[in-house]
């Protein structure tokens, strides 16, 4: 399974929960960096996280259950706030995943291209790149730049994208594992 960064530990349970405090549950909030999803689980007996700790959620002596998939709203704002500096330090730590992305951006109709679903990122600056990977594949953020004149800094958009995502402002997802709609829940497709 994945890692799981832990975003907040709330010992007490959730803040919302309207159960009386001694039927709630030890709860973490954290991000699954693989699918790059938000997660409630719940931690096994005796277990305290820290923050930006890492968890395997196969390791039942550190996660007892994954409760579930979680909006970016159930957030508490301790969460909230860490998640900006764990996706830069995600980013920063996997930045061969995220330049292959230029490497590999597809078209989303023939008008828009996905590139251009990066913050900073035009026509030009998409048509730019197009060209250039074709000539030779980007190996890193530094190259990006050298090579794109006036690209905005690759990075920033991409975790500026990724926030995006997490925050479901935007109807496709190029990084984040879209929300699952009400329909699919259950199964069925209407």
């Amino acid at each position: 399974m994945s890692k799981l960064i832990v975003l907040d530990y709330l010992a007490n349970g959730h803040p919302l929960d309207r159960r009386p405090m001694h039927l709630r549950e030890p709860l973490v909030q954290v991000l699954n960096t693989q699918d790059l999803v938000l997660l409630e689980v719940i931690p096994a007996d005796g277990v305290e996280p820290n923050l930006h700790e890492e968890l395997d959620g196969g390791d039942k002596s550190k996660v007892s259950v994954v409760r579930g998939r979680i909006t970016y709203e159930r957030l508490t704002q301790t969460a909230r706030s860490e998640l900006n500096y764990v996706v830069e330090k995600m980013v920063g730590e996997n930045e061969k995943r995220f330049v292959e992305f230029f490497n590999k951006a597809w078209p989303l109709t023939t008008r828009q291209h996905s590139l251009e679903l990066l913050p900073g990122v035009g026509k030009k600056h998409m048509w730019d790149i197009l060209d250039g990977r074709k000539k030779k594949t980007f190996e890193s953020f530094q190259e990006l730049r050298d090579r794109i004149k006036l690209m905005p800094d690759p990075r920033k958009a991409v975790i500026k994208r990724i926030l995006d995502e997490l925050g479901e402002k935007d109807k496709y997802f190029l990084f984040v594992q879209p929300p699952l709609r009400r329909d699919d829940r259950f199964g069925r497709r209407w």
